[in-house]
């Protein structure tokens, strides 16, 4: 029955993948790259929840009479994410040095996408024959990979908050900087208001809840250290990105309290069946949306890692935009340099796949329930970190021109 359930559903896969690679077109072959991630996702979530009895029938799983449910759930997201994880990152390493559309594996980007979909679903399924102890080690290095991945999520976070103050400065109306000052001041009292909404919520009156304080305490500060250094005279800053990280380092700071555990007496929220269904669906969302951006925007850029208003960064083109078209209208034949850098492209994913596998497996964490999502002591210090490091990167763009003179950062 089993059998004959999974050939149905491979047979349908394979034609639902053959009449989709076929209407894949070059410009959206990216947003094709990010519906495979989905689609991983979804497997992952689906074998989460209903994989564990089948993974207790392989016997070169189940090689011990003391694994529990939660382990084998965790195995069947980690092996999912695993063969995701090396689908993006074979193509990043074929990917590396393609520098124009000459190149042969410019069509291998962007084209072949039935090939591709059976690729990426053999590696899926060979990692179900992938001995425990090479799942074990994958599942310790994601854990660092979800923390990289985390971290290009801050770096373009600051990049776009200083773009988009730029973008209104430079249109240098009255009418621009009073929206500006509008919305820094939206967002710092949004900041505010909010912290005092986490104190109602994980400061339950009655108990010694001084981390709890401690945690949501530090983005109040943070705000305010914001602020001073960013009107400093000397740092010629705008409140605008000091703002907006004010509110997204309260936000992580939320994000990392809820993942408390379910039984911790500071930890307000109800943790029942339907909150937590919730905030897997939010969960999954958020996380393809963030990938889609950072894919994009971070694989449109080859200076990632320069300042948002360095020189190097170059111009801001549309993240869709088919560098093809100005070809076709010259008809020239020599070579047109990539609009991104498909190797980086692929290296999000390739991280992203190990951060979705950590959110779903709760960071690995054994300790909690098996029905809650993204919950455990892991994972709350992880984001609370992330808010930490993001403060001390945001700090440091704008000290670093006083601290180094020499360097050119914008």
């Amino acid at each position: 029955m089993a059998c004959c359930l999974a050939s149905c559903c491979a047979s349908a896969t394979c034609g639902l993948c053959s009449s989709v690679a076929s209407g894949i077109s070059r410009k959206s072959a990216r947003i094709a790259y990010c519906g495979l991630f989905g689609a991983s996702l979804v497997v992952s979530w689906i074998l989460r929840e209903t994989g564990a009895p089948l993974l207790e029938k392989l016997p070169w799983i189940n090689t011990s009479d003391s694994y529990t449910t939660e382990w084998y759930q965790q195995q069947a997201v980690l092996r999912v994410s695993f063969g995701n994880f090396l689908f993006f990152a074979i193509y990043a390493l074929i990917m590396i040095g393609v520098k124009d559309q000459n190149d042969r594996r410019d069509s291998w980007h962007h084209g072949g996408w039935g090939l591709k979909m059976i690729v990426w679903f053999l590696l899926v399924v060979l990692m179900f024959f992938v001995p425990n102890v090479i799942v074990s080690i994958y599942g310790t290095l994601s854990k660092f990979g979800a923390g990289a991945f985390l971290l290009v999520q801050v770096v373009l976070l600051l990049d776009a908050t200083h773009n988009w103050n730029d973008s209104w400065v430079e249109k240098d109306e009255k009418k621009w900087y009073i929206a500006l000052l509008v919305i820094s001041i939206v967002c710092y009292i949004a900041t505010y208001a909010f912290s005092g909404i986490l104190f109602i919520w994980f400061n339950p009156s009655g108990h010694d809840c001084g981390l709890n304080v401690f945690f949501i305490v530090m983005p109040m500060i943070l705000a305010f250290v914001f602020a001073i250094i960013a009107l400093h005279p000397a740092v010629n800053g705008s409140l605008l990105p000091a703002s907006v990280i004010s509110v997204y380092c309260a936000y992580v700071c939320y994000t990392g309290l809820s993942s408390e555990p379910h039984d911790y007496v500071c930890n307000g929220l109800n943790k029942s069946k339907a909150v937590n269904a919730s905030t897997l669906i939010l969960g999954m969302l958020t996380t393809v949306l963030s990938v889609l951006y950072s894919a994009l925007r971070a694989g449109s850029s080859t200076t990632f890692l320069s300042p948002p208003s360095s020189p190097r960064s170059g111009g801001r083109e549309a993240l869709l935009e088919d560098p093809e078209d100005g070809k076709k209208k010259g008809g020239e034949a020599e070579a047109r340099p990539v609009s991104y850098s498909y190797s980086f492209f692929h290296i999000i994913f390739a991280l992203a796949s190990m951060y979705a596998a950590m959110l779903l497996s709760g960071w690995t964490d054994s300790s909690e329930s098996a029905s809650l999502i993204d919950v455990g002591w892991t994972s709350v210090w992880v984001k609370i970190c992330t808010g930490w490091v993001t403060a001390g990167l945001y700090i440091w763009t704008l000290i670093a021109p006083l601290i180094l003179p020499d360097r050119e950062f914008y």
